[in-house]
């Protein structure tokens, strides 16, 4: 994806260690931004190196990144408690959600229709960045 020019990676060192890593697609690949924004992609930071500041210097670092593209990023948040930390960092950050509702499979979710609280259900968030 690099090579293409499709997705840019970023990884974090702590004390000569691989900390986490962020990766920025130029285009969104899903979404209401599909093809028109750049959007984060897999922020992660390993466990024993979290609450140190590394998600939020690797966001510092895609943020600026994506500025060059556009000036405004997308991402998508799963719902569920195993996506807590990073729901709480994207706001403090100032990403607001997009006003397309939770997404699951890839697509919008119809009010009222059923779905199961795993990976897939999504809500897609945007940060303006200049």
């Amino acid at each position: 994806d690099q090579a293409e020019g499709i997705r840019k990676v970023y990884v974090a060192e702590y004390k000569n260690k691989v900390a986490g890593f962020c990766t920025l697609l130029l285009k969104a690949q899903n979404g209401l931004w599909k093809d028109k924004r750049p959007e984060i992609s897999d922020l992660r930071v390993f466990d024993e190196f979290q609450n140190k500041g590394i998600g939020s210097i690797l966001l510092d670092c895609v943020e600026d990144d994506a500025s060059h593209y556009s000036d405004e990023v997308t991402l998508a948040v799963g719902l569920h408690a195993g996506y807590g930390q990073a729901q709480r960092i994207y706001t403090k950050r100032g990403y607001i959600p997009d006003g397309s509702g939770v997404w699951y499979k890839g697509r919008p979710l119809a009010p009222y229709e059923n779905c199961c609280n795993d990976d897939a259900l999504l809500l897609y968030m945007s940060k303006k960045l200049r």
